[in-house]
């Protein structure tokens, strides 16, 4: 039995919710180049596109293996997981608006860059990031395959968690004691608890 995903007319919707999703991320991809010497990033902008596209084609290499799809209620989790991709990626746009300019998508950091402290930034520093999982983590549900949900969440979640830390790193040498505070105020992905 093939998932929902591969089988018309569930695969149009999967496709136009995929794309409505993460084709922004291209064109975020696209304009974000280093300056010249630059070095801030330390490559985390290449491991995180690097681990989404091995964690997105593992998800889908497995999502046929029938030990692991979701047999039961299995329109139910198509639709959640579809929900959560489309849930992740406003969740990006609306830190996109928050961040403005300063939305980049590789690490870049200056000691006049302001402290954004609006909307969800309010009570997590990286909701970017949480949208990006969740979108990953409703890519593999929307593929009705529990291994496709641990691939594709493993590999998003090693990027991310790597990429926060070289963000942290960098605001921290160019904001200082601003975003050191903001930092013991503020959860790293999930407000009150992580």
């Amino acid at each position: 039995m093939k998932p929902l995903a591969f089988v018309s007319p569930y695969l149009w919707l999967f496709w136009a919710v995929l794309l409505l999703a993460y084709l922004p991320e291209f064109r975020l991809v696209a304009r974000s180049r280093p300056a010249p010497g630059e070095k801030t990033d330390r490559g985390s902008m290449t491991f995180i596109m690097l681990a989404g596209w091995i964690g997105m084609l593992g998800a889908f290499l497995v999502a046929g293996i029938q030990a692991f799809v979701i047999t039961r209620g299995e329109k139910v989790w198509f639709v959640a997981g579809l929900v959560t991709v489309l849930a992740g990626s406003l969740l990006r746009r609306h830190c996109w608006r928050m961040l403005g300019k300063h939305f980049t998508g590789d690490v870049k950091a200056s000691a006049d860059q302001p402290l954004v402290e609006q909307g969800l930034y309010r009570w997590v520093r990286h909701p970017s990031y949480t949208g990006g999982m969740l979108m990953y983590v409703g890519t593999g549900l929307a593929l009705t395959n529990w291994l496709s949900v641990l691939i594709i969440g493993l590999a998003g979640g090693a990027a991310y968690l790597y990429r926060v830390r070289v963000e942290e790193h960098a605001l921290q040498a160019n904001l200082g004691g601003r975003y050191q505070q903001y930092m013991r105020r503020t959860k790293r992905f999930v407000p009150f608890i992580f």
